[in-house]
């Protein structure tokens, strides 16, 4: 039994709909991983995309005497709208929230319950409220099963909001059993909620309850036992957080002879213990939000903590221990000129950066960001599948145009994925060589030409459509060597 009182899953093997006599007596429950698809058309081309924990952990929490589940991920799944079922559960994040109003409206339609929660139900309750028939606001350990007994008996209410910050002690393992066709990709786990940092940018801290939170050491060895899969990702937001708590579990982590992956702040790989514990317990590689190499760009989000001076010396230390380094890099901040497209790509290049998650700034709601742009008038969209940070520009910049920023981003990920540029950083990486190729190789096929449009509702809302992507990022303004990027515009 898990803390909360309620049965733990069976792990492997287990069906969905089990067939027992009392079956039709049991309420059906749709649980949906969503993905609109304009993103999904960017995702599904890239190999490396690890499962979304958040569905397969909540089935955790269900009793099966009471509920026959269903788990859909619409990264590589079609939504069965034609199923009858009783309640549908959605989680919701800001991009794709428009995207999930619709799938709301086409199974209240039909008849069914919707219930609702995820980042974008805790940052705009109101809104997310007018289109479903329940809201989870906030961290559902403790909320999620309360709905799920109170719609069980018919008295569920329009919406519940975690008061309190929930234990991470006790939790059921996640219902990976239910996930589809998703065999080498559906290892993930997570050890720790939250972040000690405040970057402007990010939501963490109006999404969770306030503090640092772990879970013990031995629910989370358990968790990874449970997986059949030898390679996993921690879906933690810095699993560095707590030192002492990542090299106990590191430690009790070893003798499972696993290979994972994790997102950390750079500042704490400084640690040779911590990444000596990293490695020995099968780190392959460590994802870094390095976000830009500009000391002026972090501080004007509040990440003065990364220090670009350093980074070389972290990043060459990381790779003494034989780790992958993937850097997340972010285009857009107000200090961003033409050039910063070319220079970032000459600074990985000689930093021996392993791989690049790249995206365009995104001034998601509930951050500082969001409301410094919109106090500016800078917010050039209201749509939120515009704020995805991979297929659109939601804001004015200030040193260059929507479509040149956008254009810009789109050469540098094609420059970085390109074959010269492999070799390049492979040669100063030298880590984990075949892996680290084959990484590449995904994130290359991902970029095949797409097509590129400017939506015209409002003139710096920039995305991919039909037509003008090849010729754009072929413009002489974004060569290799950054002649003055942007200085031409095209005309769609």
């Amino acid at each position: 039994m898990s803390k909360l009182g309620h049965p733990r899953p069976a792990l492997a093997g287990s069906s969905a709909f089990p067939r027992t006599a009392a079956a039709k007596d049991r309420k059906r429950i749709l649980l949906i991983t969503p993905e609109n698809p304009e993103i999904n058309r960017v995702r599904r081309r890239q190999f490396n995309n690890f499962t979304q924990i958040t569905m397969p952990y909540l089935a955790g929490f269900i009793d099966e005497a009471r509920y026959r589940i269903e788990l859909v991920d619409e990264y590589n799944q079609r939504i069965p709208y034609e199923r009858p079922v009783d309640l549908v559960a959605i989680t919701v994040n800001t991009p794709n929230a428009t995207h999930c109003y619709r799938m709301a409206a086409r199974f209240r339609a039909g008849g069914a319950k919707v219930v609702m929660g995820g980042p974008h139900a805790t940052l705009r309750t109101e809104e997310v409220a007018q289109h479903c028939d329940h809201v989870i606001v906030g961290e559902a350990e403790e909320t999620w099963p309360q709905f799920l007994d109170d719609f069980h008996h018919g008295c569920a209410r329009p919406r519940y909001t975690c008061e309190r910050t929930p234990s991470l002690q006790g939790l059921p393992v996640p219902r990976r059993d239910l996930i589809r066709r998703r065999h080498f990709t559906k290892g993930a786990v997570f050890a720790s909620r939250g972040c000690p940092y405040n970057c402007s940018y990010c939501n963490l801290k109006q999404i969770y309850r306030p503090g640092f939170r772990t879970r013990p050491v031995q629910e989370v060895i358990a968790d990874i036992q449970s997986m059949d899969n030898r390679y996993f990702v921690f879906w933690d937001d810095n699993f560095f957080g707590d030192r002492d708590y990542a090299i106990q579990l590191l430690t009790a982590l070893k003798p499972l002879r696993r290979r994972w992956a994790a997102q950390v702040s750079i500042d704490r790989c400084a640690d040779d213990r911590l990444l000596q514990a990293a490695r020995e317990s099968g780190c392959v590689y460590l994802f870094i939000g390095l976000e830009s190499f500009s000391e002026q760009g972090l501080a004007s989000v509040n990440k003065g903590f990364n220090q670009t001076t350093r980074y070389a010396e972290t990043i060459r230390r990381i790779h003494q221990h034989g780790i992958c380094v993937q850097a997340g890099v972010i285009f857009g901040f107000d200090t961003d000129t033409a050039e910063v497209f070319a220079s970032a790509l000459e600074a990985c290049e000689s930093l021996g950066i392993d791989g690049v998650t790249a995206s365009v700034l995104t001034p998601l709601p509930g951050t500082r960001l969001y409301d410094e742009m919109k106090r500016e008038g800078r917010l050039t969209d209201d749509d939120w599948t515009c704020f995805n940070g991979k297929t659109h520009v939601a804001f004015q910049p200030k040193q260059m145009s929507a479509g040149e920023l956008f254009a810009g981003y789109m050469w540098f990920r094609r420059q970085f994925y390109s074959y010269g540029s492999m070799f390049r950083r492979m040669a100063a990486s030298r880590t984990n060589l075949l892996h680290n190729f084959l990484v590449n190789l995904g994130y290359k096929w991902s970029l095949q030409p797409t097509p590129f449009r400017r939506r015209r509702k409002k003139s710096a809302r920039v995305n991919f459509q039909d037509g003008l992507w090849e010729t754009i990022l072929d413009a002489p303004c974004f060569s290799r060597l950054g002649d003055n990027a942007a200085k031409e515009k095209r005309q769609t």
